[in-house]
């Protein structure tokens, strides 16, 4: 619970336990990030480098100093996790990434207006089950987790990337790092369970979601399928979809990433495009 330079950290109470956070900046808006599965705060800031106003991120459950995953754990409690955490915070806005992507539409689910503006950052599913291959992968991360093998959980993590070749060194040292975190964690239950669930039975819900949603994908991401992205895209009320070129969101991308993601929360348009075209 160490935040970087110039902000704060702690833990929050909340009906499903302790709820591991850190806060930088201040003023309004207030926006709240939710991690992906198996990731943590660090691993979310890059969202929000582009970001006025307060930026609010958290742990789920089953991550980082959270409390343990409940009995049957599923995106019901994730999206109560997002709701106390933007409760708390106050938060008009909302950046998920991946799972939490998934936990953000299964609260816009219960609560369509719950947010004035909303970001989803490579969904990788929606209202239909993943498919066998994405398992796979999920369980094998998971086996290497429990076994405690740094060295090929680095090296899986790196392949989930999806990064450029070039950006392969730098990759490395973030996967090197980010292993030695999951394994100082051991979120097993969480990264073997997760996949398995769906944030919404029915999409239809999300149509009566009236703030604008900026839904943000990547081409050949197996892990994050740009067909998600555009179903997602057609269930919301008004959201943008953009569809980056392969090489990976933080490592090729990050520049025009940052002006997407920090114009669109913050209300600002400068006339240039948000990024790639649909």
């Amino acid at each position: 619970m160490t935040p970087s330079r110039h902000g704060r950290a702690g833990l929050a109470a909340t009906p499903g336990g302790p709820l591991e956070w850190a806060s930088y900046g201040g003023g309004r808006p207030a926006t709240v990030f939710a991690h992906g599965l198996g990731q943590s705060i660090e691993t979310t800031r890059p969202f929000a480098s582009g970001v006025r106003g307060r930026r609010v991120f958290f742990q789920f459950r089953g991550h980082g100093a959270s409390a343990p995953l409940p009995q049957d754990w599923t995106y019901a409690d994730l999206a109560a996790d997002l709701r106390a955490a933007a409760d708390e915070a106050r938060a008009t806005a909302a950046l998920g990434v991946s799972m939490g992507a998934g936990a953000l539409c299964a609260l816009l689910a219960e609560d369509p207006g719950r947010f004035e503006r909303i970001v989803l950052v490579l969904p990788a599913a929606l209202d239909a089950p993943r498919e066998a291959p994405l398992l796979a992968r999920a369980d094998a991360l998971a086996a290497l987790v429990a076994a405690g093998d740094a060295p090929n959980l680095a090296l899986a993590l790196a392949q989930e990337q999806a990064a450029a070749p070039e950006a392969a060194p730098a990759v490395a040292q973030w996967a090197a790092g980010h292993a030695r975190w999951l394994l100082a964690t051991r979120p097993v239950r969480a990264l073997r369970e997760m996949p398995r669930q769906i944030p919404v039975p029915d999409a239809a819900p999300l149509a009566a979601v009236t703030a604008p949603a900026l839904v943000i994908a990547q081409e050949d991401d197996p892990v994050h399928p740009v067909a998600v992205a555009r179903r997602l895209a057609a269930a919301l009320g008004r959201a943008e979809l953009v569809v980056f070129p392969p090489g990976g969101l933080l490592w090729a991308h990050r520049a025009t990433l940052r002006r997407s993601v920090g114009e669109f929360l913050t209300g600002g348009d400068s006339g240039e495009p948000k990024g790639p075209a649909k």
